[in-house]
C-alpha cells in the first residue's frame, strides 16, 4: 500500500534540506553554548562540514541515519518502491561520505560523525556530552 498518491513522495522529498537541519541546529547551539567557536557549512573542506572547528583540527559531520545509510539503525531502511533509484541514490551518498572523510583525515582533520538516531531525547544529553569531550578533551591534555 502506497503511503503518498503518485508525485506527492518526489514533492516532499524534494524539501527536505541540505543544511541548517534541526539535528544540526540542535549540535551547534548545544557547542556554542559550551562556548566553541566554528565555521558551518564550509565550502572549502571536502564535504561542506556542518561544524568545522580550526583550533582543535576537528571537522563535525551531523548525518540523517537514512540519507547517509547509518548500518544497523532502525532509521535507516530501504524504501520499498522504486528501490533501483533509491539503492543507487543512497550507496553514491554513503561511498561519497566514505572518500570525504578519508581525504580530510589525510589533511590532518580529525572528523566525527553524529548520526540522527544518536539526539533521539533519550540519548541526546550523553552524546553531546560526548562529542564536546571528543573536541576537547585530547586538546585539554596536551596543554
Amino acid at each position: 500500500m502506497e503511503k503518498y498518491e503518485k508525485g506527492t513522495r518526489s514533492y516532499t522529498m524534494s524539501h527536505i534540506r541540505g543544511k541548517d537541519t534541526k539535528i544540526e541546529v540542535l549540535v551547534r547551539s548545544y557547542l556554542f553554548r559550551r562556548g566553541l567557536r566554528f565555521r558551518k557549512n564550509d565550502k572549502r573542506y571536502p564535504g561542506h562540514p556542518d561544524v568545522v572547528l580550526p583550533k582543535y583540527r576537528t571537522i563535525v559531520f551531523v548525518n540523517g541515519c537514512f540519507w547517509h545509510m547509518h548500518e544497523g539503525c532502525s532509521k535507516h531502511a530501504m524504501p520499498k518502491s522504486n528501490v533501483e533509484f533509491w539503492q543507487a541514490k543512497l550507496l553514491r551518498n554513503h561511498e561519497r561520505d566514505l572518500a570525504q572523510h578519508a581525504e580530510l583525515e589525510t589533511a590532518g582533520w580529525r572528523v566525527i560523525v553524529v548520526w540522527e538516531c544518536e539526539l533521539t531525547k533519550a540519548a541526546r544529553a550523553d552524546r553531546l556530552a560526548r562529542l564536546y569531550e571528543e573536541i576537547v578533551g585530547e586538546d585539554s591534555v596536551r596543554k
